[in-house]
């Protein structure tokens, strides 16, 4: 016997609600496992919690349901599928399409959709950060800025429009320094 003891003398078990908010609810213990009604039972608990918070004059919003949110941090998923769909397309028509008569504004076209791609892929990783809104921002921000003045640059052979490349260039720094925070 172990110091914390076996694992018949623990007297909770964690019971997962499937619809409730990521959080985890307590049950005495049983010798088998958690049954779908102990589930649902749980699920109805949380509506009665809800109800009591509002009965006593609580608003109930401790218990929170997943739904799409500009403030969920899983919408930097979705801004990076579609960033990846601009990279891969930009980049395709930049590779097949793109005939610059100065061969240098090729390779502007090639280095913003190295930044952008590369970039993009950091961004799937937001939702995954201690500050996700801070990191997805800034980096769609470089982005934009960044790789969307080098792309305008490329284009029309212009290097007038240059202006802003700089500061996408230190959103990127601040994302990734926003990782240190």
């Amino acid at each position: 016997m172990g110091v914390f003891g076996t694992i018949r003398e623990l007297k909770f078990t964690p019971i997962i609600c499937l619809r409730g908010p990521s959080r985890s609810y307590v049950q005495k213990s049983s010798t088998k496992k958690p049954s779908s009604s102990s589930i649902l039972s749980c699920s109805a608990r949380l509506n009665n919690d809800k109800v009591k918070r509002r009965r006593k004059g609580g608003s109930g919003a401790s218990v929170k349901r997943h739904r799409f949110s500009i403030m969920n941090p899983m919408i930097w998923h979705k801004v990076a599928a579609i960033s990846g769909m601009a990279a891969l397309g930009l980049g395709t028509y930049g590779s097949h399409g793109f005939r610059p008569k100065d061969s240098t504004y090729k390779q502007v076209w090639q280095t913003a959709s190295l930044y952008h791609l590369v970039h993009t892929a950091a961004l799937v990783g937001a939702p995954v950060t201690k500050h996700p809104h801070i990191f997805g921002g800034l980096l769609t921000a470089g982005i934009l800025l960044f790789s969307g003045t080098c792309y305008t640059v490329a284009y029309f052979e212009d290097r007038k429009y240059a202006g802003t490349a700089p500061i996408g260039g230190f959103a990127f720094i601040a994302a990734w320094a926003s990782l240190l925070l």
